[in-house]
């Protein structure tokens, strides 16, 4: 892919080993068996939310995209396969040439989602299709966790401004796609270089406790640091004694101090005392930043408190204790035959233990109350109401093989702070309830 219209500098390489084993042995099967072509109908939801949310965010469309167009079987993954006996020969002849060329139709990314939303609808040969299983989930999942975790914490925050610092606390790609589910959820920034390399999220970083220590004093580690990055920096100021430390912060860079930042110890208590210590001292305008382990609840808790920005961590990252949205991918309609003309018949899996799912292929709207706040999210099969036809959800993003919805992250982070808006107020409570919305199910086909 050539990123240079979003001005994304990094290419993304083949993921065509980014599966699991059974989708390529499944093809190898429907091959020999003539089924491999019947175009199918596969789609992405979940049955539930994470456990006490009231929504969900879609986020990593655009990974997705990029992991569509990237599919590829070059000869290093062809020779791994055939060395490691995988497939049969005529399975990977069939992968050299793989290249998808069915239809993806989606939720926009950023907006928000229900239990059984069908996020994404991919479809195509069953062949072209199924490949594409692991990849979809595997992006799906995890971005979405960690938007909607930084939505919760976004939406609690208010005006207060989020940075997204947990690279240290996951896998290193896997910071990458945090960072930017984060900017998707409400974050407005990074300590992540690669995330910002990548996708153009603004970057912020200055000292840590390790700065303080490598100095004879904390007045001379100050002294360093705003000789080096300006009175503008931010001081970290809980290495030894908050007290001394702001004093000596103040002293040194003036009252023009850019920030303090406090990582430690009761941050309510002591950001109130900060910042009566820096208004004594003259440096009204010092902003104090909070970091330490923070989520969403602690993050409301100090809503009260003297504090203009937060760093988090750990919990972001990690999707505040839910790190995945346990979506899958199900085949939902398939045809008759492999002819061009042969009619979809739905099909769903009817086993026990809650891991139905629901035959045919599906739109979605979101019905609104007569003050335009959302009321219902409307899943069925068929035409579409009327009543319902200006308030559609799934959006073409793959026509022909051809990626048509590449778009800005600013534009799909103005999008999911549009859709919050646009949900009952209950949405943003944090107190543990039921998906905000109620599902709705209409023309499913005999049997679903």
């Amino acid at each position: 892919m050539d990123t240079a219209d979003l001005g994304l500098p990094v290419n993304v390489p083949s993921t065509a080993l980014f599966t699991d084993q059974y989708e390529l042995t499944m093809l190898q099967a429907a091959l020999k068996a003539g089924t491999a072509e019947r175009h199918s109908v596969f789609e992405v939801f979940t049955r539930r939310l994470p456990h006490g949310r009231r929504y969900g965010v879609v986020a990593g469309t655009g990974r997705v995209l990029d992991a569509v167009e990237n599919f590829r079987f070059d000869e290093g993954v062809l020779r791994f396969l055939r060395e490691k006996a995988v497939v049969d020969e005529e399975t990977l002849g069939w992968l050299a040439g793989y290249r998808f060329s069915g239809d993806v139709w989606g939720y926009p990314e950023g907006e928000v989602y229900f239990p059984g939303s069908p996020v994404m609808r991919v479809e195509g040969s069953f062949a072209e299709c199924v490949l594409l299983e692991t990849v979809i989930l595997s992006i799906l999942n995890h971005d979405s966790a960690i938007a909607a975790a930084a939505s919760r914490m976004s939406s609690v925050a208010g005006d207060r401004p989020l940075i997204e610092m947990g690279a240290r606390r996951t896998h290193e790609l896997a910071a990458v796609a945090a960072s930017r589910a984060a900017y998707i959820g409400g974050f407005s920034s990074t300590s992540d270089l690669a995330a910002g390399f990548r996708y153009n999220i603004p970057t912020v970083g200055t000292s840590a406790h390790a700065f303080t220590l490598l100095h004879d004093t904390e007045r001379d580690a100050f002294r360093a640091q705003v000789d080096s990055l300006g009175a503008g920096t931010t001081l970290l100021v809980d290495t030894y004694d908050v007290t001394e430390a702001v004093r000596a912060a103040v002293e040194v860079a003036g009252p023009g101090l850019g920030a303090v930042r406090i990582d430690s110890g009761d941050l309510l208590l002591v950001a109130h005392r900060v910042r009566q210590q820096l208004d004594e001292l003259g440096a009204r305008d010092t902003k104090i930043v909070v970091t330490s382990d923070l989520d969403e609840y602690a993050i409301a808790s100090l809503a009260a408190a003297p504090v203009d920005a937060y760093g988090v961590g750990t919990q972001l990252v990690t999707g505040s204790g839910h790190p995945t949205c346990s979506m899958v991918y199900k085949l939902v309609a398939r045809a008759e035959s492999a002819g061009p003309e042969a009619p979809l018949v739905p099909v769903a899996k009817k086993s026990t233990g809650g891991k139905t799912s629901i035959g045919g292929r599906k739109w979605a709207a979101r019905r609104r109350d007569a003050d335009g706040v959302a009321e219902a999210e409307v899943i069925g099969t068929g035409e579409v109401p009327p009543e319902l036809a200006g308030r559609q959800l799934l959006v073409p993003l793959v026509r022909g093989g051809e990626v048509v919805a590449r778009e800005p992250l600013d534009v799909v982070r103005d999008r999911h702070a549009a859709a919050r808006a646009g949900l009952p107020l209950s949405a943003t409570q944090l107190s543990r309830g039921e998906p905000v919305l109620p599902t709705e199910y209409v023309h499913l086909p005999s049997g679903s």
